[in-house]
């Protein structure tokens, strides 16, 4: 009990306790996504810090349904029925992302330096939880991900209202208010969603308690089914752990390793918005629908906070929530597609390598080069 204790409880304690710190802090300081980038800032301090500091497995599985069924609540049949106007502009979008998601891929791999599957987590333009719950289970080097995906998210986060600031267009109005959803009923929806996760399980489908959740939210409320927002203060609750959880993965991390995330989330960030940017003028001169509203739509930031802005500019809100809805649901797809298809390559190099007798180069080195991070994962009872 003891050894227990000091393995798994303490280190969970002191990152939950320092992420809720982190959080309260933030909204003190009104720091953008204060939910995400409070608990995650304080968390790495504490593991810079040498503290204890991770989230036991079986404590994740819960969050990570929850968040889940989070995001599939931002789906609303006004949405729906905004997308079904617009099948060319999502079909544009779905390029888009999947060009993002190239380019970054190979920027990360050729540049950077990291092999093929952390590369390709690394450079997914947005679902940040989604991604994260992929590199916790698979062999990605989850440190080096999580730091440079919260890094992306980050910049995002503090840009956007900048932006606005220096257009004269003043801060970023609050998101318009929904009927918050009683809590009596999310207990239906969260048995569903995980007996839905609990199937995609068994199908080996990644991250598949947050798929469930997102499924049936998804399903419920874009079909008029459930109607509000999830309760404000556990969308908080949701967020703050998943900080917490981005702040346990950088144990070890050096000040090399932190510059060159920086530099990777800056060029992976300018990569998306140029991207976004180029596919973005062809659609608003075909279809007719404003620049403004078009690159709002097709830039991978955070939905709440291109939502904030859609409105502030008069960008057609309910198209770009159609949009960045779809680009949640669309990597949700694209994404283990990408992963399963990296991984039979690189079975087949290894098959090749070891029958010719030598090793494939760059790939499945990640013992030697720093994959996966595993010296905080005694603790984790896995």
């Amino acid at each position: 009990m003891n050894s227990a204790f000091k393995s798994i409880y303490l280190p969970a304690a002191i990152a939950l306790g320092a992420g809720a710190f982190g959080a309260v802090l933030a909204v003190f300081l009104r720091v953008p996504a204060p939910f995400l980038t409070g608990p995650a800032t304080m968390v790495t301090l504490a593991a810079l810090a040498g503290l204890p500091v991770g989230i036991p497995a079986r404590l994740r599985d819960p969050f990570f349904l929850l968040i889940g069924m989070n995001v599939g609540a931002a789906v609303t049949p006004e949405a729906v029925a905004t997308a079904a106007r617009w099948p060319g502009s999502l079909l544009a979008l779905a390029l888009a992302v999947t060009v993002m998601m190239a380019l970054g891929a190979f920027f990360m791999r050729r540049v950077i330096g990291l092999d093929r599957l952390p590369a390709l987590l690394a450079a997914t333009p947005g679902h940040l939880s989604f991604v994260l719950s992929i590199a916790e289970e698979g062999e990605a080097d989850t440190r080096r991900v999580a730091l440079v995906q919260s890094l992306r998210v980050l910049f995002l986060t503090l840009l956007v209202p900048v932006l606005v600031q220096l257009l004269d267009r003043g801060p970023l109005p609050e998101p318009s208010a929904r009927a918050v959803t009683a809590l009596w009923l999310l207990v239906p929806m969260g048995l569903a969603a995980l007996a839905l996760g609990l199937v995609f399980k068994r199908l080996n489908l990644p991250a598949a308690l947050l798929l469930g959740g997102m499924a049936v939210s998804g399903v419920l409320h874009g079909s008029g089914s459930m109607t509000g927002q999830f309760p404000p203060w556990l969308t908080a609750v949701g967020f703050t752990f998943m900080g917490s959880l981005i702040g346990t993965r950088f144990n070890g991390v050096t000040i090399r390793m932190f510059l060159g995330a920086i530099i990777a989330s800056f060029t992976l960030t300018s990569l998306a918005a140029l991207t976004a940017l180029v596919f973005a003028v062809p659609v608003s001169m075909l279809l007719g629908v404003p620049l403004v509203a078009v690159v709002i739509a097709f830039a991978p930031g955070g939905l709440e906070t291109m939502m904030a802005m859609s409105v502030l500019l008069d960008a057609n809100p309910a198209y770009v929530a159609a949009h960045h809805v779809f680009r949640l649901f669309f990597l949700s797809a694209l994404i283990p597609f990408a992963v399963a298809r990296t991984r039979r390559s690189l079975a087949r190099a290894q098959n090749a390598g070891g029958a010719g007798g030598q090793r494939p180069q760059g790939e499945g080195e990640a013992s030697q080069k720093g994959g996966k991070d595993t010296s905080g994962d005694d603790h984790e009872g896995r």
